[in-house]
């Protein structure tokens, strides 16, 4: 960020009004950052991979509070509110925006570790699918993003490989 005063602040929008919001406070003239990552959308048997923001109805802008007039940013288009301490703004550290925009691909997204940090034989719960709600034990993750977990069902152990995204730690 470039001059004395600008700092990051963080705006809550409104349901799915993130694009919105940022290009309305492009043409107030604020710097905006939408941190995006893509993700697995299953739908009727489909997978899709679409953009989505890494922290939903939330995101960056920059302010410099002494020449800006910030105020304007309750009455934009998508805006829910800015997120306050007391009556001004809370500031966000440099460092969270510039840790961010590292993790950033060449398209703008961020990359996620997508890969469970478990060990044989963790506990984990299935999200969703047809064994969603079970319980099981971490038995390894295959080549293709799959993850081997042991489901007690009838009474004796299965084998069931899920997604990665389908699992999650207990």
């Amino acid at each position: 960020m470039t001059g004395t005063d600008l700092r990051w602040y963080v705006v809550q929008s409104q349901p799915n009004a993130e694009v919105k919001v940022v290009h309305h406070l492009g043409r107030q003239g604020f710097t905006t950052y939408l941190p995006r990552y893509l993700k697995r959308r299953r739908h009727a048997r489909r997978v899709d991979i679409v953009p989505a923001p890494l922290f939903p109805r939330y995101l960056f802008v920059s302010i410099d509070m002494t020449f800006q007039r910030w105020r304007s940013i309750y009455s934009t288009i998508g805006v829910a509110r800015l997120v306050c301490n007391g009556e001004l703004p809370a500031p966000v550290s440099e460092q969270v925006v510039t840790t961010l925009r590292a993790r950033e691909d060449s398209a703008g997204f961020v990359r996620l570790d997508r890969r469970p940090q478990l060990r044989s034989g963790d506990r984990i719960r299935v999200l969703e699918g047809i064994f969603s709600d079970c319980l099981g034990l971490f038995e390894g993750i295959n080549d293709g993003d799959r993850v081997a977990i042991l489901l007690d069902l009838l009474g004796r152990k299965v084998r069931v490989l899920v997604d990665v995204e389908a699992v999650a730690a207990l």
